[in-house]
């Protein structure tokens, strides 16, 4: 047999047929419409897994690959397919997000630029603080107003742990902005708080132990939430809550619980989107100078609120917080 075979030795099955390297479908840029989707709330969220609350159950989805960059956060609303039974093995996709109606952000620190959704749909921002082991953080609570004021969402100042300090002193601080307050005490009923909760989806902050977990537990008995101590040598908690998860309160409404918080960083706040939650000072705000960072010698507010139009009280409030936003938290 020679090396070299004639074209003519050749027959249909010597002949190898290499397919297009996309194939013959044509490229779309349309994306499967998923008429047959349900919606679900997103309540937890872990590596890579979504818990959902779909009808009366609950769904573990992965996102789907044509929802790109797009991030899903706890408390997001969300559409899915695939297998939503809720039987342990099922596994479902969630396609879509529905628009948020408010995102509650933050960044590492001041100067980072990449910020962070931590919650989607909230309405309510409930800040807790302890009066005492740990000490009150009012530089804390200062930027938590910031980032409530920012997302739109009504911020509520629970201090607990009043069993061993008086609130009067941190009550008297924020008494000029408005915010609300509930004060707890260890053991003690948590009435008045689920009061204010019941109907809302409320958003829990605070640094580590200052007794959020305990909170969640006396809203939510079946919660569970591990709870934490005090370092009596620095002075702070341990994070005994590594991911945010939604619990659905008694009479309707939810709580997310978040990891405590040692920072809370600023840099994405726009400073109008600050002065805009104080409409008092926001009118005199029109008459500052161009680019006017409202701390400065020349700043119109002052005038402002010498003529009589706002409360002196609300300015130094509103100059805290912007202070607060650009320096770092204690």
């Amino acid at each position: 047999m020679t090396l070299a075979r004639r074209l003519s030795d050749f027959d249909e099955d010597d002949v190898r047929v290499r397919p297009g390297r996309r194939g013959t479908r044509p490229r779309t840029r349309r994306r499967p419409a998923h008429e047959e989707a349900v919606t679900g709330l997103v309540l937890a969220v872990d590596r890579g897994r979504y818990r959902c609350l779909v009808d009366d159950r609950m769904v573990t989805a992965m996102r789907a690959r044509e929802l790109g960059r797009k991030g899903v956060v706890v408390g997001d609303r969300v559409f899915l397919v695939g297998d939503i039974s809720g039987e342990p093995d099922a596994l479902a996709r969630i396609v879509r997000v529905q628009p948020r109606s408010s995102a509650l952000r933050r960044t590492a620190d001041d100067t980072d630029p990449f910020e962070r959704i931590i919650v989607a749909n909230a309405d309510q921002l409930l800040i807790v603080t302890a009066l005492a082991d740990p000490e009150p953080r009012p530089r804390m609570i200062d930027r938590c107003l910031v980032a409530a004021y920012d997302a739109g969402l009504d911020p509520l100042l629970c201090l607990t742990k009043a069993d061993l300090a008086s609130p009067d002193e941190l009550v008297a601080a924020y008494d000029p902005l408005g915010v609300p307050f509930v004060v707890t005490r260890r053991g003690g009923p948590a009435d008045e708080l689920l009061e204010r909760l019941t109907g809302r989806m409320s958003v829990l902050v605070g640094h580590s132990g200052v007794g959020k977990s305990t909170l969640v537990n006396a809203l939510v008995p079946d919660a569970l939430r591990a709870v934490s101590h005090v370092n009596p040598v620095t002075g702070r908690g341990r994070h005994t809550s590594s991911s945010a998860i939604a619990l659905e309160l008694p009479d309707g409404g939810w709580i997310i619980d978040t990891p405590g918080v040692r920072s809370f960083g600023l840099a994405h706040v726009d400073p109008l989107n600050l002065i805009g939650a104080f409409p008092d000072l926001a009118e005199g705000a029109v008459r500052c100078p161009r680019g006017c960072s409202h701390l400065q010698p020349d700043c119109a507010l002052d005038a402002w609120v010498a003529a009589g139009h706002a409360d002196e009280a609300r300015l130094d409030s509103l100059r805290r917080l912007l202070q607060a936003r650009e320096g770092e938290s204690d």
